[in-house]
């Protein structure tokens, strides 16, 4: 078991060192933000397949079946797990008092919240913030890279994905029952996550086809200022809501 721990985590700092590097070829590119459109739009053709076939139609089955409250309790137990993340951020950003709040937040909802189903912490006004190290790349001067498309996940960029694979196997509680050989409940986790987060998202995704003669393009301009706020904590360049990606994309992650 020491051995396999040891070759895993092996395997995460290669796979983040193999990533910084595709960062920093991206970022010498032309000020394009998205240089792999063709790659991408072959993914995003595939995810939406995907979903309009299977992914979509059970989010809709579990939202009409599960009851409200159910849904919700689900909800709130996977975003009190996400707060380790948060919380690791908010250290690696030295956001002391944030990362002392979020961690309050995660305690109170853990016991009094029974495991995080209830957010008791909501109810007192604590106000639910997310963090996760591709936002603390950008908080220090990374930038976005080339806009990526991940099968199934979707948006994403060279950076993001460089701190989502660092969150998934550091601070991701769900990973943890992977590491211990619990492979199916792991797996059962994770599937019950991405059909909560495929429910909250179902509005969206209707007004996206609905409004956009591209959804393509839509979807990947509101990804990169999205992500620009959060980096900037709720702030979003001016020049990113006019549309001029590509002469800040470098820049505006740096506080």
């Amino acid at each position: 078991m020491r051995t396999k721990t040891i070759t895993f985590y092996k395997t995460i700092v290669f796979t983040c060192l193999f990533t910084f590097s595709l960062l920093s070829g991206c970022a010498s590119q032309a000020n394009n933000k998205d240089p792999l459109e063709g790659f991408n739009r072959g993914i995003y053709k595939f995810n939406d397949v995907a979903d309009k076939a299977v992914i979509k139609p059970v989010a809709k089955a579990y939202k009409a079946v599960a009851p409200t409250p159910i849904r919700t309790g689900f909800n709130n137990f996977f975003n009190n797990l996400g707060s380790i993340t948060t919380v690791l951020n908010d250290l690696l950003q030295l956001k002391f008092a944030n990362a002392f709040t979020d961690a309050g937040r995660f305690v109170i909802n853990s016991t009094f919240g029974l495991a995080g189903f209830i957010d008791v912490a909501g109810m007192d006004k604590i106000a639910l913030r997310k963090e996760d190290f591709g936002q603390t790349l950008g908080h220090w001067g990374v930038g976005n890279g080339a806009y990526l498309v991940l099968p199934l996940i979707g948006p994403s960029s060279i950076r993001d994905t460089t701190g989502l694979v660092f969150d998934t196997f550091t601070t991701d509680p769900i990973t943890y029952p992977r590491n211990l050989g619990e492979i199916r409940l792991a797996n059962q986790l994770r599937a019950a996550q991405f059909l909560d987060k495929r429910t909250e998202l179902l509005t969206a995704t209707d007004l996206v086809d609905e409004a956009s003669l591209d959804p393509y393009a839509f979807t990947r301009d509101a990804y990169l200022q999205k992500r620009a706020s959060l980096v900037q904590d709720g702030l979003v360049p001016q020049e990113l809501i006019n549309g001029d990606f590509d002469e800040v994309d470098s820049e505006t992650t740096a506080k």
